[in-house]
C-alpha cells in the first residue's frame, strides 16, 4: 500500500528523477519562474523550498547540504545572497504554481512555477 507515501514518482527511475528535480531546482533559482508540466512542478516544490529554508540558516553546514542537491556554485551564491534575505520573515510557501493549457502534442497538463516576491522583466 502506498499510504502517506508523498513522492512523486512521474514515470522514471531514481536516478533519473533526481537528476530531473535538481536541474530543475537549479534552473527555478536562476530564472526565478520556468514552464513545465504540471506534475513535475509539484515535485520540485519540495525540494526548492527544502533548499531556501537551508539556505535561510547561512552556515557552511548548510551550504554544503545545499551544494549535495545544486552543484552550480554561482546558483548556490544567488540562493544564499539574494534569496535567503529574500525570504528571511517568510516561514515558507518560497513558490507559486499556475496552470495553463494543455500541451499541443500530447496534451499534458503544463503549469508555470516561480518564487513569491519575485520581480520579472516582459519576455513577450
Amino acid at each position: 500500500m502506498r499510504h502517506r507515501k508523498q513522492k512523486v514518482k512521474l514515470g522514471r527511475d531514481a536516478s533519473h528523477r533526481n537528476a530531473m528535480i535538481r536541474n530543475m531546482t537549479a534552473s527555478l533559482i536562476e530564472h526565478e519562474r520556468i514552464r513545465t508540466t504540471l506534475h513535475k512542478a509539484k515535485g520540485v516544490r519540495r525540494t526548492v523550498d527544502h533548499v531556501i529554508t537551508l539556505a535561510k540558516r547561512e552556515d557552511l553546514h548548510a551550504r554544503r547540504q545545499v551544494m549535495e542537491i545544486i552543484q552550480d556554485k554561482e546558483i548556490v551564491k544567488k540562493l544564499f545572497d539574494t534569496l535567503a534575505s529574500r525570504y528571511a520573515d517568510r516561514p515558507g510557501g518560497f513558490t507559486r504554481i499556475y496552470r495553463l493549457d494543455n500541451r499541443r502534442g500530447d496534451a499534458a497538463e503544463m503549469a508555470v512555477i516561480e518564487l513569491v516576491d519575485a520581480e520579472f522583466a516582459s519576455t513577450e
